[in-house]
């Protein structure tokens, strides 16, 4: 298969342009393996090559060009990892190159706004060897100073070695003066080498795992030796001319494709964002209309998925909106129901629902039979605390699950990871609340703070959960209240404060404030959120299962590249 028509089968098969780096990667593994080009029987072969170089280089040592170099060590079985063309040489590195070495330290004293370009780690690139060069440091190079061993020349091949090793950046010509520090190895290459065929193998997967293999210590770190030893494919001079072309072409080509998955790409976001606004500022008399048509589309507009976290997210706002649901004049209004809590509780009056404020726009006009609440008028909100570590007998043998913010992770908390003893739950006052309360996570790593789940069992929690525990006649607003508070995790992240990771409190929770759906209203919108998520989820495995087996396919095609004809060709060059 050659690589033209295999570029046009990948079309047809990749959806997303996160398909196309393996594509170029295996575009420079055919390269480097000599299977991107064919080979003319007519070529220098790659051994005379070699014996020119080690000629030439014997001239410039005797001229003082270059200096002595050490002999390297014979290239050995298990270096090898394929066969090479007919035409084809094995060699190191430092066979095709005049020396290898890194720069000097202590370059910060010579900062300068004007003078030499300085060539820093920042200005090589990961997956190419262009030279980034956005960001350019300058200096002024003392005369004579040892740093000047690294004037960079054209076509000089820098790599990192310490930190990302095998980042790349080649010298074009004309840059003008420029050096390196300590963190950078320059090869540069015989003339006879001069040119892409290098720097195209260097970041092939081939030369990637040479470096990756021999990286050592905490901060990762790539040898001068190890590069000098680097192991190198090395094809006939006319035909590296050829593969450079030849990649030149087809990366053209990649970019191509990759543009129109981009396009594609970009074209669905807008179809998923122009859908999504239609819901969420919906006109009443085609709203119905507008959510089915989402619902029926969204499989053919999803290909990722932040898409289907999208739908999510907009699920959840017509809920809490009342959207979702039609209302029924006949339910008992919100604002009865809340009555109802409040006597019950015997604590709060209906005058204290006025201008409440919090985390939703309360000018925001609820359908009829809806009200706004504090989450503290329809609810008890309490916390927990961290027994004393130094207490063995507070944890050791402990049956009292004891839940954390990390536990919001899960939805429903079913299990505890960390239990306490009955002594501590009694002599830290600690309150243990019944299975159906949600736990909010005031404060945790990444993005614990303001996450919700229901607990499946009965627990007592640390001091970075809040717990909303229900009257007993009214368990029942658990479930939408656990989707408004869902629906708000962004505002109430935005709520907490202090510091590089900023905490919610008790206090917070109590006062948000949320829209009240009438109580039968409020299990018709769980249900049909249940159905919706369901939805979702099926999406998110369809989504999988096509990623999977699009991922498989795009494996095997390019597998089948590499077979059998090639080897059949290298076995009869053979």
């Amino acid at each position: 298969m050659n690589a033209e028509r295999l570029i046009k089968q990948y079309e047809r098969i990749a959806d997303t342009s996160d398909a196309m780096p393996p594509l170029r990667r295996f575009v420079l593994d055919l390269a480097v393996r000599g299977r991107l080009v064919p080979q003319d029987p007519s070529d220098e072969p790659a051994s005379e090559l070699l014996r020119r170089i080690a000629a030439e280089k014997a001239r410039l040592f005797k001229s003082g060009i270059i200096g002595r170099q050490r002999p390297l060590p014979p290239l050995v079985h298990e270096e090898i990892p394929f066969r090479l063309p007919s035409g084809w040489a094995w060699a190191r590195l430092g066979d095709v190159s005049q020396f290898v070495t890194s720069g000097s330290r202590d370059w910060a004293q010579h900062y300068s706004t004007s003078g030499a370009i300085f060539v820093r780690m920042g200005n090589l690139s990961k997956d190419h060897y262009r030279l980034r060069l956005d960001n350019i440091q300058r200096v002024q190079p003392p005369p004579d100073g040892e740093g000047t061993r690294t004037r960079l020349e054209a076509y000089d091949i820098l790599i990192s070695i310490t930190g990302d090793v095998g980042m790349l950046g080649l010298i074009p010509e004309g840059f003008g003066e420029a050096y390196i520090n300590q963190h950078t190895a320059m090869v540069r290459p015989m003339p006879a080498m001069k040119g892409h065929y290098l720097p195209e193998l260097f970041r092939s997967p081939f030369a990637q795992d040479q470096f990756k293999e021999p990286q050592r210590g905490i901060k990762n770190s790539f040898r001068l030796t190890d590069v000098t030893q680097f192991v190198v494919p090395l094809p006939p001079l006319a035909e590296q001319r050829r593969i450079v072309a030849k990649i030149d072409e087809l990366m053209t080509l990649c970019d191509g494709l990759e543009d129109k998955l981009e396009e594609r790409e970009e074209m669905r976001d807008r179809f998923t964002v122009a859908t999504l606004a239609h819901l969420h500022a919906p006109d009443p008399s085609r709203f119905r209309n507008d959510a089915r048509f989402a619902l029926d589309a969204w499989p053919a507009l999803t290909a990722r998925a932040d898409q289907i976290r999208n739908l999510r997210q907009t699920i959840l706002n017509l809920a809490v909106n009342g959207k979702l649901v039609a209302q029924t004049p006949t339910d008992e209004p919100a604002f009865d129901l809340l009555k109802r809590i409040e006597k019950e509780k015997q604590s709060i009056t209906a005058s204290d629902i006025v201008d409440l404020g919090g985390s939703y726009d309360v000018n925001l006009r609820l359908p009829t039979g809806w009200t706004w609440v504090r989450l503290e008028q329809i609810s008890d909100i309490g916390t927990g605390l961290t027994p004393s570590k130094a207490r063995l007998d507070y944890y050791k043998g402990g049956t009292v699950p004891w839940i954390n913010s990390a536990a919001t992770n899960g939805d429903p908390i079913l299990s505890a990871e960390h239990f306490v003893t009955r002594k501590a739950v009694n002599e830290c006052r600690l309150k243990i609340y019944p299975k159906g309360s949600l736990v909010v996570a005031l404060y945790g790593q990444g993005k614990t703070r303001g996450q919700v789940a229901e607990l499946g069992l009965d627990a007592t929690v640390n001091q970075a959960c809040a717990v909303v525990k229900w009257l007993p006649s009214f368990s029942e607003l658990s479930r939408f209240v656990k989707l408004a508070l869902k629906q708000q995790y962004h505002a109430m992240r935005q709520r907490a404060e202090g510091g590089p990771q900023p905490n919610l409190n008790v206090g917070k929770i109590k006062d948000l404030v949320l829209p009240l759906p009438p109580l039968a209203e409020q299990h018709l919108i769980v249900a049909k959120v249940d159905e919706l998520m369901g939805l979702c989820d099926r999406l998110e495995a369809s989504l999988a299962d096509v990623d999977d087996i699009r991922s498989r396919l795009l494996d095997a095609l390019l597998a089948e590249a590499l077979e059998p004809e090639d080897e059949r060709k290298l076995e009869a060059a053979e």
